[in-house]
């Protein structure tokens, strides 16, 4: 449960208690009384950079950049609340129509936080991405696993790692993905949702949360642009070396990516 509290110790002046927290496929995290560390990348400033000025806007549904440990770690602050973690099925607030809502208007929120945000000269960004006017910087992973959920209501999303500026539909599409949810049918089938007659109610439902007044159709094919791409950069990833993603090839993410986009092909949007 993301909501324990370890005890930390203190040792000469330093913090000894940590806590290993939940999920994390890319390098993980712990839990040191209400903060987090984490080893950081090359991107790292440019996200803290980000997170800082979400402080500064108001946006409180974010950690806070709180800079970085002896050990060299970028400390963040603590989003208190249930996560999803390894467990399988994931728990029932998952899918409910309450956190398509709340998640849609968090996305919203935060791209409109973000529209005067403007990158640092020398911004590095996990996955690229060239920031210019008119473009947000989306989270780009705000998926269920992401995700701080407490008494009814969404605290926030974590691992900022793939934040990066983007055309808002393109993190919409993502978002989308992961929460209507549109992913292959076995692998939400796994995640404890079989209601697939019901998604194109809910992604109408999550758009306009949002705010998307466009059809459902073109929309969705956007998804199917932005997943193609994912599968594309997980694969590219792996072949240059790295090991986290090679894990990703080894275990069929980017297969199973594949296999969501040919089955979004046949995806009901009717009139909406």
């Amino acid at each position: 449960m993301h909501s324990q509290r370890p005890r930390a110790l203190r040792h000469n002046g330093v913090v000894t208690g940590e806590q290993r927290l939940a999920g994390g496929n890319t390098g993980g995290a712990v839990r040191v009384g209400d903060t987090v560390r984490r080893v950081p990348g090359p991107w790292t400033p440019s996200v803290h950079a980000l997170l800082r000025h979400l402080a500064a806007a108001g946006f409180r549904d974010a950690p806070r950049a709180l800079g970085f440990d002896g050990q060299g770690r970028e400390v963040l602050s603590y989003l208190p609340g249930e996560v999803v973690g390894t467990t399988r099925p994931w728990p029932a607030w998952v899918h409910s129509d309450e956190a398509l809502g709340q998640v849609a208007r968090w996305l919203r929120d935060l791209h409109a936080a973000t529209t005067d945000f403007v990158p640092p000269p020398d911004a590095v960004w996990r996955e690229g991405g060239t920031w210019r006017p008119g473009m947000v910087v989306g989270h780009n992973d705000a998926a269920p696993y992401n995700a701080a959920w407490s008494d009814g209501r969404l605290v926030g999303f974590f691992d900022w790692d793939f934040a990066a500026p983007v055309t808002p539909e393109w993190d919409l599409a993502f978002t989308a993905f992961a929460w209507v949810p549109l992913h292959a049918r076995h692998v939400v089938a796994a995640e404890g949702f079989t209601a697939f007659a019901d998604r194109p109610r809910r992604l109408r439902l999550f758009l306009d949360a949002y705010g998307w007044t466009g059809p459902t159709g073109p929309f969705v094919e956007v998804v199917r642009q932005r997943v193609t791409a994912s599968a594309d950069g997980i694969r590219r990833v792996a072949a240059a070396g790295d090991p986290a993603y090679r894990s990703m090839v080894a275990h069929g993410v980017d297969t199973t990516l594949d296999t969501a986009v040919a089955e979004l092909a046949d995806f009901p949007t009717g009139a909406g």
